[in-house]
């Protein structure tokens, strides 16, 4: 299990996140990172947009799956590598906006 892995899993246990929850955002991070064929701490705002236009035009997912995809990466950089907004703020303005569908 890498370092990271367990820092979220350990981020998600402690904040009582469902088993299914879990599994969602583990594999959500892990395909992610696999994507880009990079650890997902080196990866930014820039992965996270394609990464999304990759999930409703390649992939086909409805606008509710995609949106729980990018909970996950949401959930990862901010609880898990406790990035802040003042230290990472594109990342999370790129989240906040795919969450709400304006890409």
């Amino acid at each position: 299990m890498t370092r990271l892995r367990k820092m979220m899993l350990e981020e998600l246990e402690r904040r009582n996140y469902s088993e299914a929850t879990t599994r969602c955002y583990i594999r959500t991070v892990e395909d992610f990172s696999r994507r880009f064929k990079r650890s997902p701490d080196g990866l930014g705002p820039e992965h996270i947009r394609e990464y999304q236009a990759e999930l409703f035009k390649k992939r086909k997912l409805s606008p509710a799956t995609v949106t729980q995809r990018l909970a996950a990466l949401r959930f990862f950089y901010s609880k898990t590598l406790k990035k802040t907004r003042t230290n990472c703020r594109n990342l999370h303005r790129t989240l906040r906006r795919a969450c709400e569908g304006k890409f």
